[in-house]
């Protein structure tokens, strides 16, 4: 695998951000060279869950841009982390789940639970804001 190519993981909240708003720079990560995106199948059933009830509209705007991601099974969190990342038990999985996939970078806007992991590496994978990633990827050019 070359290191030439991020492999960033979406947590669910991009992905219900990206499909809501047409027009979000979010959507700027779909066209970045040398980038694959990631995300497991529990995220994206969230993110459509939570579209189903808050923005029924952005549905279809999902199932478009999750043709152009690679989605990976659920991973179970169970020991494959160290405690002291400190997340709840729902959010355990997704880290897990980028580890797993060999990503580079998870992307992820819950600031709440992620907060303090953010710009810190995680069994290897660098946790960001999607702004974040952004800048760092303007940067290298």
């Amino acid at each position: 695998m070359s290191r030439d190519v991020d492999r960033v993981f979406l947590d669910a909240n991009v992905l219900f951000s990206a499909a809501y708003v047409p027009d979000s720079r979010l959507r700027e990560l779909w066209a970045l060279p040398s980038t694959k995106l990631i995300t497991s199948q529990l995220a994206l059933e969230e993110a459509l869950r939570n579209l189903a009830v808050y923005y029924p509209d952005g549905v279809p705007a999902l199932g478009d841009l999750s043709a152009r991601i690679t989605i990976t099974p659920a991973v179970r969190a169970d020991g494959a982390l160290p405690g002291e990342v400190g997340l709840p038990d729902k959010d355990r999985p997704i880290v897990a789940a980028a580890v797993a996939a060999l990503c580079t970078h998870l992307l992820t806007g819950d600031r709440r639970h992620f907060g303090a992991l953010y710009g810190r590496k995680v069994h290897g994978v660098l946790i960001l804001t999607p702004a974040q990633y952004l800048r760092l990827r303007k940067a290298r050019r």
